[in-house]
């Protein structure tokens, strides 16, 4: 497919960028709509968490089968039938009356959406000359960050303004657009889903693939509220996620005809890229979760405000991106860019641990913006780097790969935090109440004080002391987890510090700018 020109390139860079930033933005844009889906379906908030649950696991499912699908389908027709999927099980996310049908039709857009992120980056790449793929590159990774980081503000604002429902259908009008788009102004490849009969479907592979990866997305979305092996049921999905997986990958080594061309771990570069992947999707994903969490809970702020308290920083991303994406097309080596990408994260994450209960939102900013220019400096080189040392036949397979390694990534550091959080939360819960003894005069100081407001705020002198010693129980478990979320950022950045000596392993020889154009050009032509 030739390079588009003038027009028709910004409208397939507005069109993929916002698929991509769509399908992102839905993995949190629900998380701040949790208490009001509840109160509205009957349900409680762990059961409500299955809308967030049955979307992961649709797209870690649907994501490393992209390029098969894309290439037995045919790319535009698989991309548009993603596209019209999405918007119409958002419309049936809406407009559910009832937790299991909405549970029901998120797991039905995961898996459009899924199909979205692959095959935009593959479309936004033919839509540039070789010389300019570095640029695509860095329009996508911007998309990459943008997505997470503006859901919370966006379901922030439409729930202050309207209902949950409307967190669903504002993707429509997008979906209506970019398919109308998508149907002008992106071309069809030549031959492209014309080799069905060649084609042999490995259906094996794809359910081993849909027990596996499924099962193992569901432990890590429900490990913690089922308190994980203590729970008969955890540790029977544990073990169906580990058969289907070992299963999964045993089969795709020795099948002829497989889903996942799993044979490109065999390459050392992209073997290692994965664990970057892992631990940036881990970064990212942790991090704006963790953040809303702790300004919500200790520093009193609205869905809303903790929203857009992250746009601002996150907008730095649109200015890097472009910016990064230029150099690499030009032939820059990633590992400078790698390096200083680490560098930021590991301190934005113990810059973060030093935060405290009174700051407001502009306090926030320049730890925000250390975690942006991070990201950005950092997701770049290893959208590259998945493709470096590939095939050219090879590349779909380690475009999908790779975006499935970053959303099991970003799944693992929210399960891992959830976890880590409530313990640590409990650990300074008991240091902090051994403070709390009638032996400390302190304490008594402080216990008679606040009966003393009670009494003149309530005027109940019978149940005045008991309501201080309340009010100082709900003090001590703020202060706990306000501690408990520090530890938490801190951990992050030890997961980047460690992830620092493998950068080297990343090296290649330095591509001349004919070479990394030749490299993004076949890139673009295996999709």
């Amino acid at each position: 497919m030739a390079a588009k020109t003038g027009f028709a390139k910004y409208i397939i860079v507005i069109t993929t960028v916002t698929a991509a930033i769509m399908e992102l933005l839905d993995t949190t844009i629900v998380n701040v709509a949790l208490n009001q889906m509840a109160g509205s379906l009957g349900s409680t908030i762990e059961d409500v968490a299955w809308v967030i649950t049955s979307y992961a696991i649709a797209n870690v499912i649907i994501i490393p089968m992209t390029g098969f699908l894309g290439e037995y389908f045919g790319r535009k027709t698989y991309y548009l039938t993603s596209m019209v999927l999405f918007g119409v099980a958002s419309y049936f996310c809406g407009a559910s009356d009832g937790l299991w049908e909405l549970v029901f039709w998120r797991f039905i857009q995961g898996i459009g959406g899924g199909a979205l992120l692959s095959t935009s980056q593959a479309i936004l790449f033919d839509a540039f000359d070789p010389k300019d793929r570095g640029i695509a590159s860095g329009l996508f990774g911007m998309g990459i960050v943008l997505g997470p980081t503006l859901g919370p503000a966006l379901g922030g604002y439409i729930l202050e303004t309207y209902n949950w429902s409307q967190i669903f259908y504002v993707n429509i009008p997008i979906c209506a657009l970019a398919t109308v788009l998508t149907l002008i102004y992106i071309d069809r490849k030549e031959g492209e889903g014309e080799r069905k009969q060649e084609i042999k479907i490995d259906y094996i592979g794809i359910l081993l693939l849909i027990i596996g990866i499924g099962a193992l997305q569901f432990v890590l979305e429900k490990g913690e509220s089922e308190d994980w092996f203590e729970s008969r049921m955890i540790v029977t999905v544990s073990l169906m996620a580990a058969v289907g997986i070992i299963g999964f990958v045993w089969h795709e080594l020795h099948t002829e005809h497989p889903v996942v061309n799993l044979g490109i771990f065999k390459y050392r570069i992209f073997a290692f890229s994965t664990m970057f992947n892992l631990v940036s999707g881990l970064g990212l994903f942790t991090s704006a979760f963790v953040y809303p969490v702790l300004v919500q809970r200790v520093n009193g702020f609205t869905p809303l405000e903790a929203g857009i308290s992250l746009v601002a920083p996150t907008m730095a991303a649109v200015i890097l991106f472009p910016i990064i994406g230029k150099r690499m097309g030009a032939g820059a080596s990633p590992i400078p860019f790698m390096i200083a990408g680490i560098c930021f994260f590991v301190f934005f994450g113990f810059y973060s641990g030093t935060a405290t209960p009174d700051m407001g939102k502009w306090d926030f900013f320049p730890m925000q913006i250390c975690r942006t220019i991070g990201i950005s400096l950092l997701q770049l080189p290893l959208i590259n780097q998945a493709v470096a040392g590939l095939k050219p036949k090879e590349y779909p397979a380690g475009i999908a790969l790779s975006n499935m390694i970053r959303q099991l990534g970003g799944a693992f550091g929210i399960a891992l935090a959830n976890n880590f959080a409530t313990n640590r939360a409990a650990q300074h819960r008991s240091d902090l109440m051994a403070n709390m003894s009638t032996d400390n005069p302190l304490f008594n100081e402080r216990v008679a004080n606040a009966t003393k407001n009670m009494i003149a705020s309530t005027g109940d002198t019978f149940n005045a002391a008991a309501m201080a010693y309340k009010q100082l129980e709900a003090a001590v478990a703020r202060q706990a987890y306000y501690l408990a979320y520090l530890d938490t950022f801190r951990l992050i950045s030890i997961f980047f510090i460690c992830l620092l000596p493998f950068v080297f392993l990343l090296r290649t020889k330095k591509l001349s700018p004919e070479e990394a154009a030749a490299m993004a050009k076949a890139a673009a032509e295996s999709h």
